[in-house]
């Protein structure tokens, strides 16, 4: 599987780390879990539907943030991808703490894939 980041998640990735330093190695283990389940698995995540791009996005709505102690796979970090079966490809997009924010920019999503 390969993985890409697009340059706005890197900035979301650099932005949350000041708060969150686990993400690095939270994000890994991630990676790990989507080399062998690339596709969507309800509860942990699922295909964001109404954009109308033919590519599949999945959000992933319980990653476990070390930093965030005693709240494991609920921790409200979240990470928007894009998966082309096809090429064994993810593309990371975005990635939030909900606190923050409350859900994925569609307008980003769009953009990138148009």
């Amino acid at each position: 599987m390969i993985f890409e980041e697009l340059s706005e998640y890197k900035k979301d990735l650099k932005k949350l780390l000041k708060k969150y330093h686990s993400l690095n190695d939270d994000i890994k283990i991630v990676k790990k879990v989507l080399k062998v389940f690339p596709n969507e698995r309800p509860p942990f995540s699922y295909q964001i539907e109404g954009l109308r791009i033919k590519t599949c996005v999945i959000k992933v709505k319980k990653i476990a943030c070390k930093a965030l102690k005693g709240k494991g796979v609920i921790s409200g970090m979240r990470l928007i991808y894009a998966y082309f079966e096809d090429e064994k490809r993810i593309v990371f997009i975005e990635l939030y703490y909900k606190g923050n924010k409350e859900n994925e920019d569609r307008d980003r999503i769009v953009k990138c894939f148009k």
